[in-house]
């Protein structure tokens, strides 16, 4: 799933942005509203999370330019505005929902699958025998539930959004760990070891690609 976040201040920012990547979103970053206009309309998003006061074009603004567009991504709106009619005035622009700052963490992750239920009907993604519900944040494989840590979930969740194509080490590292370490050390091939001996029977879909990174087939391993 991939979520543009609209948010100015660059603290709070990387902060959400953080906590989204942990629950395996993948996340674009816009720090004005304009920006935002252009970028919900050039790429396809499953989540807008757009803050109410920006510097240049505010999130109403946004909102309602992005729907007179025909864009009906859902729009989770986030401000310090707590009072009744400013969040009326936030729906009636074309807002899903409304959650004012500052605002608990659980909440807001619980805020974003409410919306994705809503627009995609379901929030369980398969690949062959592994289901994971994105809510419960459970994994199972034929079944059983595998019990992964949640540096684990994140980097399954990673390659489950991504299966049937390669997903390089660099890409781990920055969209998992938003880290970049020594590329000589063996960090990622580590995570990987270890997410494949849970997998159990779904652990031979886990492929290494020599010299490039990582796949999780999606079909039947050959």
């Amino acid at each position: 799933m991939k979520i543009l976040l609209v948010e100015d201040d660059k603290r709070l920012s990387g902060f959400v942005s953080r906590v989204l990547s942990e629950e395996g979103f993948a996340v674009d970053t816009c720090f004005s509203g304009a920006q935002a206009a252009r970028q919900a309309i050039a790429v396809a998003y499953d989540v807008i999370v757009l803050d109410w006061m920006l510097p240049d074009l505010d999130g109403l603004s946004v909102c309602r330019e992005l729907r007179q567009k025909g864009c009906d991504v859902p729009v989770l709106m986030l401000t310090a505005r707590g009072e009744v009619q400013e969040k009326v005035l936030g729906l009636e622009a074309g807002a899903d929902d409304y959650l004012v700052k500052p605002f608990d963490v659980d909440e807001f992750v619980a805020r974003i699958n409410a919306l994705l239920r809503r627009a995609s009907g379901h929030a369980k993604l398969r690949c062959g025998p592994l289901e994971i519900d994105r809510v419960a944040r459970q994994v199972r494989c034929e079944g059983a539930v595998i019990e992964l840590t949640a540096r684990e979930y994140s980097l399954l969740l990673h390659l489950v959004y991504h299966q049937g194509k390669v997903v390089t080490r660099s890409e781990l590292l920055a969209r998992v760990w938003e880290s970049h370490f020594d590329p000589s050390s063996n960090f990622v091939e580590v995570h990987v070891s270890r997410l494949r001996d849970k997998l159990g029977p779904a652990a031979e879909r886990l492929e290494t690609v020599r010299g490039m990174g990582y796949r999780l087939r999606a079909g039947e391993p050959e």
